[in-house]
């Protein structure tokens, strides 16, 4: 039976995030095995994030913001890719109970979309509580994110307790889940009208 727990994740997740901002990462993670795809996937996120904020930069810009955009297309892609490739080795793990029990109620979120999620709140929670600490603020400033800061732990500690109940029900064969395409169209230039119009 697949092992596989939130805890770890988030653990991960918390300790990558803060490894990254030490030392940003140069080399791109080389998904082999779930624990090393799940790592790879929050990189993806880690990468986004960052990306968006230089978009975002007053100075920048049309050619940085253009370029950006384009990166960030290529990341969300990666990032979607590796929710789905969570999603197939999961189902690959719980084969067995998916067979035994193929009318069990079905789960319409993915552990995969799950531990996305919980990717996300992980930055979130580590840049509110820099903004807790920074230097030069309002107490007011401090004080709020403080009050944020509480709020994303709570939901990270809601979301969780869920992934672990959901993945533990679909082990028991009591809840079952599929591999949902994303099915993004932008990077696809036989798909996007803005690409494949401009060929004719």
């Amino acid at each position: 039976m697949l092992i596989l727990n939130a805890s770890t994740i988030t653990e991960m997740q918390d300790r990558t995030t803060e490894d990254w901002h030490q030392s940003a990462p140069v080399e791109p993670i080389r998904p082999g095995d779930l624990d090393s795809v799940i790592t790879a996937q929050h990189r993806s996120n880690f990468d986004l994030w960052h990306e968006e904020d230089k978009a975002r930069a007053p100075q920048a810009s049309d050619s940085d913001i253009a370029t950006v955009k384009r990166t960030i297309d290529r990341l969300n892609q990666r990032r979607n890719d590796l929710v789905e490739r969570i999603d197939q080795m999961i189902l690959a793990g719980f084969e067995e109970a998916m067979k035994t029990y193929p009318d069990a109620p079905m789960h319409s979120e993915t552990p995969g979309m799950m531990i996305d999620r919980l990717s996300i709140l992980a930055l979130k929670i580590f840049h509110t509580r820099e903004e807790v600490h920074r230097e030069g603020v309002t107490q007011a400033h401090q004080q709020r994110n403080r009050e944020r800061l509480k709020i994303l732990e709570e939901q990270r500690s809601d979301l969780a307790f869920a992934l672990d109940a959901f993945l533990k029900d679909a082990a028991q064969g009591r809840r079952r889940f599929k591999l949902y395409r994303q099915m993004k169209m932008y990077n696809d230039p036989e798909l996007n009208p803005a690409v494949y119009k401009q060929k004719t």
